[in-house]
């Protein structure tokens, strides 16, 4: 109840993509092995991301 009308810090948001594209993969993996090889890759540079921003601080 206090948290309603928080907002989500970056790190938060790109986490939160992070943990959805590795899903997607996931899933991808059973079918289309180069499509989850390249979500792979980009959850790679989200986390990367995620990364710089904590050493920023």
């Amino acid at each position: 109840m206090f948290g309603l009308f928080k907002k989500k810090t970056e790190k938060e948001k790109l986490f939160i993509l992070y943990k959805k594209t590795k899903e997607k993969a996931f899933i991808l993996s059973k079918t289309n092995r180069s499509e989850s090889d390249k979500l792979e890759k980009e959850a790679n540079d989200i986390l990367e991301r995620i990364d710089k921003l904590e050493e920023k601080k």
